[in-house]
């Protein structure tokens, strides 16, 4: 994903939706029926495991860069549809042959897990798992070249979501929920380049908005997992996620703050980032946000380790997984 500024203008007007946001900030949204009080209690919600979602992210280390075109990719990839499948017997594959940006096939696989296939109700978690090619920020213009870890761009975001399929397999959530790992993602033109063509970037998520694996498929509403494991990691309000689901933004956050995770969940507004959610609200009209560690007052927008070669284990927080984890999971739970 990249800072999108070419859609600063298009967006102008939630300037407006996010005074009137603001002055609603501590009232409950209607929509969802999620962060009441009484939902709380007459709701048995799974405790997040923190241990098992960090294990997550190191398995998927342990291939090695998710690089389409490698084996490494390939082997996390099998990986991720038997760990899936372990938890719930509905998983597809939809295998796609993408172009990328410098005409490159990409051999790519959108991974989806769904659980109580048969719910019209129905809520969408999503991340992306694959690794970035060229590590185009790093300091070292040596290592420009190589490939991110991506612990926790892309990574954290599937331990996340495998660790909350496992509890859902362990407590059926009572609607259905689908989890959609996006493949693709983060093949987008390289630092020199960005800005000539956004659509370089979410090819993944923009094939399965066009061709969901479901026939008229559609959810209430989703939630996008980027970069949710690091280290002193603050999510602000996204604006992508603050023009088509607003409502949605404000039942993460009020959840998160009641659950004790006000700290990670700021009211601070960002700018927009191109990122798999825009194309699910464009292209399927889903309101879908983003958590996402994204600040207009950084010098890059994303922490020190976005695209480069430090984006490994040793800045990943299990704190930030707990408070991510719980606040989506319980987020969920709390929609029935």
């Amino acid at each position: 994903m990249y800072l999108n500024s070419n859609m600063t203008l298009f967006l102008i007007t939630l300037a407006l939706i996010a005074s009137v946001t603001a002055c609603n900030s501590d009232k409950k949204t209607g929509g969802q029926q999620t962060g009441t009080a009484d939902t709380a209690k007459a709701v048995n919600i799974p405790a997040f495991n923190a241990d098992s979602a960090y294990a997550y992210i190191a398995k998927q280390l342990s291939f090695g860069p998710r690089v389409p075109n490698t084996k490494a990719h390939r082997d996390c990839g099998d990986w991720l549809v038997k760990t899936l499948k372990q938890y719930t017997p509905v998983v597809i594959e939809q295998k796609a042959t993408l172009r990328a940006f410098n005409g490159t096939a990409l051999q790519s696989r959108n991974i989806i897990a769904s659980f109580n296939p048969e719910a019209n109700a129905r809520v969408l978690l999503c991340s992306h798992w694959d690794s970035r090619p060229w590590a185009d920020h790093d300091p070292d213009p040596a290592m420009q070249k190589k490939p991110v870890p991506a612990a926790n761009d892309g990574a954290s975001g599937v331990g996340v979501l495998i660790e909350i399929a496992r509890q859902m397999h362990l407590q059926n959530p009572g609607l259905g929920v689908d989890i959609v790992l996006f493949d693709a993602e983060d093949y987008g033109e390289p630092q020199d380049q960005q800005g000539a063509n956004e659509n370089s970037w979410a090819l993944g998520s923009q094939y399965w908005a066009a061709n969901p694996h479901v026939p008229n498929y559609s959810a209430l509403f989703g939630i996008l997992l980027d970069m949710v494991g690091g280290q002193d990691a603050v999510f602000p309000k996204e604006q992508i996620s603050m023009y088509y689901a607003p409502n949605i933004v404000q039942t993460v956050w009020s959840t998160a703050d009641r659950l004790g995770y006000g700290q990670l969940f700021s009211n601070e507004k960002s700018g927009p980032v191109t990122d798999d959610h825009q194309y699910v609200n464009k292209i399927m009209n889903i309101p879908v946000i983003d958590i996402i560690d994204y600040h207009d007052t950084r010098e890059k927008g994303f922490n020190d380790q976005w695209h480069t070669t430090h984006d490994d284990l040793t800045h990943i927080s299990k704190e930030t997984l707990k408070g991510v984890g719980q606040t989506v999971i319980t987020v969920v739970y709390e929609a029935k």
